[in-house]
């Protein structure tokens, strides 16, 4: 439990901008190949604070939609933008490059392109609109539920893709970070596992949950594939694609489901 604790403080200083205390980092070389088993469990912290935001605006229907979207901006800000950069510049690199090399420079260039901006608003208006429909339909907290459960599948799904693919580049920032080990990505699958029953207990019927949990694992699967073909592994910011594409897959599958 101690090591695992320091997996989380890393973990979560890694995902956001929250304030870790400098103790959990002694000795650290910042490789997080065994520290990203955590990453579900940090997942579910950094998104607490916008399902509690959606839950406290529960009594105000009307304004499901605006509590949907305010509690997206809150998760930005706490990570910092972090998945909703690699979210943009994947869609530049791997839909604008011509090749590998071309596909790999574009993603390393820090401006906005066409693509970037189109995946922004399908994430965020996606996510939203899943939300506010939840919120409306049935009710704060089963919605609050739902945002901490996408959150940690999603970060499991990371660590699935990053495991499942070798870096794209050899002097990466993903590769300075550590191969997730096997075991780290057991802990982090099983783990997201556990969130998603907090629906069940929500009130979302057993169905559903299985069918959220399955678009997400298949929108990963094939996230992955098209990457392979594309660049031929994965890159920091194809990871962090990953966290919004399975997030998204869950809010929607979920409701529809429902």
């Amino acid at each position: 439990m101690p090591e695992f604790i320091t997996d989380l403080a890393r973990s979560v200083a890694f995902l956001s901008r929250l304030p870790v205390p400098a103790r959990f980092f002694e000795g650290h070389d910042g490789s997080v190949a065994r520290a990203c088993r955590a990453f579900p469990t940090a997942g579910a912290l950094i998104a607490l604070p916008s399902a509690l935001l959606i839950w406290l605006m529960e009594g105000s229907p009307e304004a499901s939609l605006l509590a949907a979207f305010l509690a997206l901006a809150l998760a930005a800000l706490l990570t910092g933008g972090l998945h909703e950069d690699g979210l943009a510049d994947s869609a530049d690199g791997l839909f604008g490059g011509r090749d590998k090399e071309h596909a790999l420079t574009i993603m390393k260039d820090s401006r906005i392109g066409s693509f970037g901006v189109i995946g922004l608003i399908a994430s965020f208006g996606i996510r939203a609109a899943a939300l506010s429909a939840l919120i409306s339909t049935h009710g704060g907290t089963l919605a609050a539920s739902a945002l901490i459960s996408a959150a940690a599948i999603s970060r499991a799904l990371m660590v699935w893709h990053w495991a499942h693919l070798p870096p794209a580049r050899v002097n990466g920032t993903a590769v300075a970070m550590g191969q997730p080990q096997s075991s780290a990505v057991r802990v982090a699958v099983f783990s997201a596992l556990g969130f998603a029953l907090l629906l069940i207990v929500a009130g979302a019927s057993l169905g559903s949950v299985i069918a959220m949990l399955m678009c997400a694992a298949g929108a990963a699967f094939l996230f992955i594939r098209y990457v392979r073909e594309k660049i031929g592994g994965h890159t920091g910011d194809t990871i962090g694609a990953t966290q919004q594409i399975t997030e998204m897959a869950c809010l929607a599958a979920l409701v529809i489901s429902l």
